[in-house]
């Protein structure tokens, strides 16, 4: 569903974002402004397609104002092909030349479509240089730092827009590197409300590729191809393709509620509470002849000390024990388990588990059930499956307890 562009601007207040008749004076409705956020590389024509696309979709919107993310390079180039005067259109940038065929067609242009050279509407991707500690704008984007900049940057740039009630945005992923395209949608997706929009413009061949091809109606007659056959721009197809994504902002309004932060510790908590969510409703067997555990289907086995430590744990979640507050405090608790879990060995069977160096030593340090703990982890992460549901429920800084539902824990 296409959510509706901003009914009217503050300087044309009778004028319909769609281009339909304006409404009877007195049941104006106010909307959000829509706000076009975009990321571009070396072919700047992708915001005239973006925006020309936008204004024929079924129903029409105008951007209230056009912001794009890009590098030194980029920027460059949108001044030099957006507004440069351009002979082909008598001396007028293409930029202008836009505007004035959305406005011949009848769509409200006034007061909207703003966009121009200043920092505001291009915004360069900055990054700090290390040992100097002085920011740079990043020319490309080519190491993995600078993606990691463009990354923080992105960020910013999309809660800056999506913390405002009065703006709807629209992003698009169409110019740039793909590692943009990819960014921005990661963004959307973690930063985005579900009215807002992720969009990618199509052209047709040979229009994607040619020089001075900025939007269908443009004036000033065929254009050349690049093996010199003439086209006229009336004849390009633009379609705008919707992208899906999730907005998983209300699952970490936690998160989102803080400072804007990197990118990468904002990925890593969202990842964590996906995780502590998904292990609330896991389900675990585990055996006490056989030092196996199952999770949800897929079976791991795990060494001696590594099955004890997690019997230990869900004996006494099953049981109602307290969390205990870390390791240090559970070391006692482990080793008096080991020696009751000892016990029950069958005497006349050495080949049973419970008979092992390992459960007969002392578990009397709480360097030893971090090592259990962290091979367990270990080991459920390369199971695969539904192995690694099992992680986030283990113990972790300042809790050591198994955080699973008694009820879903099943002990054999």
């Amino acid at each position: 569903m296409t959510p509706p562009d901003a009914t009217h601007s503050a300087d044309s207040p009778t004028a319909t974002a769609t281009g339909t008749a304006p409404s009877a004076p007195g049941t104006s409705i106010i909307a959000p402004d829509t706000v076009l956020l975009a990321v571009t590389g070396m072919s700047p024509a992708v915001l005239t397609e973006t925006v020309w696309a936008l204004a024929h979709q079924p129903e029409p919107v105008i951007p209230a104002r056009i912001v794009v993310v890009t590098t030194a390079l980029g920027r460059t180039r949108i001044e030099r092909d957006l507004f440069g005067p351009s002979p082909r259109f008598k001396g007028q940038t293409p930029w202008l030349t836009l505007r004035d065929a959305l406005a011949d067609a009848g769509h409200p242009v006034e007061g909207r479509l703003r966009f121009g050279t200043t920092s505001d509407d291009i915004r360069v991707i900055t990054a700090v240089d290390p040992a100097t500690g002085c920011s740079r704008e990043l020319a490309d984007i080519r190491t993995p730092s600078d993606n990691e900049a463009a990354a923080d940057f992105l960020l910013g740039q999309v809660r800056q827009f999506v913390e405002n009630a009065d703006i709807h945005l629209i992003a698009s992923v169409a110019g740039g590197r793909k590692t943009m395209g990819a960014l921005l949608y990661a963004c959307l997706t973690l930063a985005g409300r579900e009215t807002d929009r992720l969009t990618h413009v199509l052209v047709n061949e040979p229009f994607e590729t040619t020089p001075d091809f900025f939007f269908p109606a443009q004036p000033g007659g065929p254009l050349s191809s690049r093996d010199n056959r003439p086209l006229d721009p009336a004849t390009a197809v633009i379609e705008l393709a919707d992208v899906p994504f999730v907005p998983l902002r209300n699952l970490f309004t936690r998160e989102l509620g803080r400072n804007a932060g990197t990118f990468s510790r904002l990925i890593d908590n969202c990842r964590e509470e996906v995780r502590k969510a998904a292990g609330q409703n896991v389900g675990l067997t585990i055996y006490r002849e056989r030092r196996l555990i199952d999770i949800q289907g897929t079976r791991v086995e795990l060494a001696p000390q590594e099955h004890l430590l997690l019997l230990c744990l869900a004996t006494r979640r099953n049981q109602g024990e307290p969390t205990l507050d870390s390791f240090a405090d559970a070391v006692r608790a482990v080793d008096d388990f080991r020696r009751d879990l000892a016990q029950t060995a069958p005497l006349n069977d050495f080949s049973d588990w419970r008979h092992s160096t390992a459960v007969n030593e002392a578990f009397d340090t709480d360097q030893k059930i971090r090592r259990a703990v962290s091979s367990i982890r270990r080991k459920l992460q390369s199971a695969g499956g539904n192995a690694y549901l099992l992680a986030p429920a283990l113990p972790q800084k300042g809790r050591f307890s198994l955080e699973i539902e008694p009820a879903l824990i099943c002990i054999l």
